[in-house]
């Protein structure tokens, strides 16, 4: 029963954790099929703006972990003109917002991945052992990169992804769920991460925020293989929040310790910073 009531907990958790991309998933809803005054694409942006200032206006948000969203979002544009440009995807629709083929709201698809994290490193209570800042940050810049030059070079992802695989190998990731504590590896949770976003991948392009070009015509599930590409992208991701949280001394677990209890004192506090 216990550990069905955790279960049951650390989904809600995640749920809360996911609030940005679950508006926004709401809004990319509403703008297809709902008559909107302005083009999507320009309603679209404006949406997730007021969304961005209302979850730092209410604390949702620090204006440090507001910084990093924004930063993620300018890296994921610049990853959208370059795909768009090369034929990878399309954004149909005009909108006053969009330049090179690319809606200035799409950022906002790669900074609600930054969103998630900070929301869950402060409700799990999130630190990491034995993480490696220089070189994941490293590995993090070579996958960025490797999404550009692979169109002109062997695509490395594979051998990135192992390279990353090995420097992760002893990181681990802590978070609470209610009076306990447990631990699993940080590579682990990447994979994990990329899954359910290749699920919303699934939904987004359903939604025609964007399409792949096999499906301009008819809706098809997009490929398996985005699940690798957005599991390394959640490094990335992962990378700039971890930067914030060490600034804020909210980055390393002391100790290796995993599945202990908790005092109800360190749970309230918790909830309250949550």
């Amino acid at each position: 029963m216990f550990g069905c009531l955790q279960f049951l907990r650390f989904g809600w958790l995640e749920v809360v954790s996911c609030l940005f991309p679950g508006f926004l998933f709401a809004g990319l809803a509403i703008s297809k099929y709902v008559d909107l005054p302005i083009a999507r694409y320009d309603a679209l942006l404006i949406y997730c703006l007021g969304l961005t200032l209302l979850f730092w206006v209410v604390g949702l948000e620090t204006w440090r972990e507001v910084a990093v969203i924004f930063g993620f979002h300018l890296v994921g544009l610049g990853l959208e003109l370059f795909k768009v440009r090369v034929g990878s995807w399309q954004y149909p629709g005009d909108a006053v917002t969009k330049f090179a083929g690319v809606p200035l709201f799409a950022g906002f698809m790669y900074a609600a991945v930054g969103s998630y994290l900070c929301q869950a490193w402060r409700r799990f209570d999130l630190r990491v052992s034995n993480y490696r800042p220089i070189l994941t940050t490293v590995f993090a810049v070579l996958i960025y990169a490797n999404f550009f030059t692979h169109q002109w070079i062997p695509d490395l992802r594979i051998p990135i992804a192992l390279g990353l695989l090995f420097v992760l190998r002893r990181t681990w990731v802590f978070f609470t769920v209610g009076v306990r504590r447990y631990r699993m590896p940080l590579a682990l949770s990447f994979a994990l991460i990329g899954f359910f976003l290749w699920i919303a991948e699934n939904f987004g392009t359903f939604l025609d925020a964007w399409n792949y070009p096999d499906q301009v015509s008819v809706w098809r599930l997009v490929h398996p293989a985005k699940f690798g590409a957005w599991s390394l992208l959640v490094s990335m991701s992962f990378v700039l929040v971890a930067s914030v949280k060490s600034l804020e001394g909210r980055l390393y677990h002391r100790g290796g310790t995993a599945t202990v209890e908790i005092s109800p004192q360190h749970e309230k506090a918790n909830q309250a910073e949550g």
